[in-house]
């Protein structure tokens, strides 16, 4: 099979010879440096200064005193060499502009959005329902969490059948219904696809298990063994090992997620073939685009080896070096885009988490025939934090973070811009969990994605500047990611208040209750499947309708005013110099200029006022003088004939 030129050139080949030098300029090399760097909390200059950039590699294990070791070493060398290419330079592709950039995406949790039978759970009859809402809003397109046949071990991310709705949610003449109902409005529909792993009652699972000489045994990772002794010391990302013993067949099976979510084999075509089909299938049926579920890890190691016990200690998931970029990735990347993402309209997004901006513009590319855009998770905790620590985010991290990548991305590449979803709590409380600076901090974070280049991902609530829900104990809890956690902690003899404290600040749960319409609630006329806090009663759909000071028209104002501006779309991004805790930005696109300022802090800041010609456009609080706690203003500049006139 040929694939499309690559917008790329060879890296240097590195050895254990090589220097911290020839780390620096390899693009995994440099992401992991920068990454490591922002853990730390120390500048990567320190790592490109001559003494250190000449150490070679085989001397660390000296250097450090067998901190890094050789195994240590010779891992990342294997890593390194796994990444043939280097990304284009950014000024070297034109701008192509396309649909999705222009686009406000919204992110729908179906369980979740709303009820239309009193089931107490969401369905595609109720999202079908809200579309003129959704209209209304300025959405452009709407993603869906996944909505396939599922025994709901993992929320739907554990799928049965591809090709099947979940009957909770509906049918697929309701799927079909909703197609229609979004592209009448002018709407697209993106659907959540997950690729990694399959339920472990999917029948290719089951025909796997029961029969050693089936086609599809080797669609997923079995192995011969004993019980007590798994094939290796893989990590799973829900809680302790990535294996799972089956007795009735006397094999381990990988799950790098819940025990019942197991991986698929790649490296097998006549699997890939089937999801190739499966997605052309989808496509037939109207879908416009898909969001790719941990995409970047489909491709493993070969044998699957052992992770290296720094390096899993350094990242919390042993083994992750050997799935997070793997040597086949790009390639089986390029065979979906050729053969079931081959429409230029059907935009590809890929969850890649541990992917920074240099492996990021591998995969996104305009010449590189893979991914339109990629979902990294890095700006969503300040360095040295996790999504289970309780702590205040400093958005003077998140300014340091976003300048980098807008610098890093040229007219060749595109970033996606997001602060919730159903995998993380609420931003909003992250940065600040006050009530009295809830508002001004939902439209700070929304001035950030709806300014800065690249495409805005809103989730379900945002536009209301939803905060946490108000947890106090597991049992209000069903994240099975939560739940094994707990698990997990209370083994380790951590005390139980410790426990429940540790769970509730990252349970995925506080983004998964039920759409809050009216101060009834409006999700269900029944039981909801999970219960709120109460806080639907004050933060709400309709209490902010046609208010002005809403968070909610807050953003209705922003989503026309990025649509109607060019500038705001494609423009180049300038970072000017500001104060610590003021970020101050323009956009521009030819005459059409805008100036964004920011305030970082729960403090009043002081600001230099811009140049007679920049006209307010849009201030989340006073507008002048002193910028208040957290608030945003935007500025445009006058046209030269409007200066000329006056």
């Amino acid at each position: 099979m040929r694939w499309a030129p690559r917008a790329s050139m060879p890296t240097r080949e590195l050895t254990r010879r090589s220097r911290i030098r020839d780390v620096w300029a390899h693009p995994l090399g440099r992401d992991i440096i920068e990454s490591l760097a922002l853990q730390v909390g120390r500048s990567p200059r320190w790592i490109t200064n001559p003494l250190v950039g000449a150490v070679r590699l085989d001397a660390l294990p000296r250097l450090t005193r067998g901190r890094i070791d050789d195994d240590f070493v010779d891992a990342l060398v294997r890593l390194l060499r796994a990444v043939p290419d280097v990304p284009a330079p950014s000024g070297a592709s034109p701008l192509r502009e396309a649909w999705f950039k222009e686009a406000v995406i919204y992110q729908i949790y179906p369980r979740s959005f709303q009820d239309s039978n009193g089931d107490g759970i969401g369905d595609l009859p109720g999202i079908l329902s809200r579309l003129d809402y959704l209209q209304s809003l300025g959405v452009d397109a709407v993603w869906l969490s996944p909505i396939y046949d599922s025994p709901m071990d993992d929320n739907g991310y554990d799928i049965r059948d591809y090709r099947a709705v979940l009957a909770e949610f509906g049918t697929l003449d309701d799927l079909d219904a909703l197609v229609a109902g979004l592209h009448e409005r002018g709407m697209r529909l993106i659907m959540d696809l997950v690729v990694n792993h399959t339920s472990d009652e999917h029948p290719w699972f089951r025909r796997a298990l029961a029969d050693p000489d089936s086609p599809q045994r080797d669609y997923y990772f079995l192995r011969e063994g004993g019980p007590d002794t798994p094939p290796n010391n893989w990590r799973s990302f829900f809680s302790g090992s990535a294996w799972r013993w089956f007795e009735e067949a006397g094999v381990w099976g990988l799950h790098l997620f819940s025990s019942k979510q197991l991986d698929l084999n790649w490296e097998n075509p006549a699997l890939r073939a089937e999801i190739v089909d499966m997605v052309r299938w989808w496509r037939g049926r109207g879908v416009d685009g898909f969001r790719l579920d941990v995409i970047n890890y489909i491709s493993k190691t070969p044998g699957l080896p052992p992770g290296n016990a720094l390096i899993g200690e350094l990242i919390g998931f042993t083994g992750m070096e050997h799935y997070f970029h793997g040597p086949r990735l790009h390639e089986h990347l390029r065979q979906l885009r050729a053969e079931a993402f081959d429409d230029p309209d059907c935009v590809a997004i890929g969850e890649t988490p541990g992917i920074g901006p240099q492996m990021g513009k591998l995969m996104v590319g305009d010449g590189r025939g893979e991914l339109d855009m990629i979902f990294n998770f890095e700006h969503l905790e300040n360095p040295g934090r996790t999504r289970f620590d309780d702590y205040r985010y400093d958005l003077g991290y998140l300014k340091r973070y976003y300048t980098r990548w807008q610098a890093e991305y040229g007219d060749g590449y595109w970033m996606s811009l997001f602060f919730d979803n159903h995998d993380n709590p609420r931003f909003v409380s992250k940065v600040d969990p006050r009530p009295e600076h809830r508002v001004a901090v939902a439209k700070l974070l929304a001035t950030i994605q709806l300014t800065l280049r690249g495409t805005p991902f809103l989730y379900q609530g945002q536009e209301l500047g939803t905060p946490n829900q108000g947890f106090t104990m597991l049992e209000q809890l069903r994240d099975v990611e939560s739940l094994g956690l707990a698990a997990e902690l209370t083994a380790s003899g951590a005390a139980p208040a410790e426990v429940v404290a540790r769970v509730l600040a990252g349970t995925r749960d506080h983004t998964r209750v039920p759409m809050a319409w009216d101060a009834e609630g409006g999700f269900t006329t029944g039981v909801p499947w999970i219960a709120g806090d109460g806080g639907h009663v004050d933060i709400n759909v309709a209490a902010q309708e046609g208010d002005p000071d809403s968070v909610l028209e807050w953003h209705r104002a922003l989503i026309a005013l990025r649509r109607s501006s060019r500038a705001l779309v494609y423009g180049e991004t300038i970072v000017e110099r500001s104060a610590r805790r003021v970020w101050r930005y323009r956009r521009v696109a030819g005459e059409q200029q805008f100036l964004v300022v920011l305030n970082l802090s729960d403090r009043p800041a002081r600001m230099r006022m811009p140049a007679p010609e920049w006209m307010l456009e849009h201030a989340s609080g006073p507008g002048a003088g002193r910028l208040a706690p957290y608030e945003a203003r935007i500025w445009r500049r006058a046209p030269r004939e409007g200066l000329r006139s006056a």
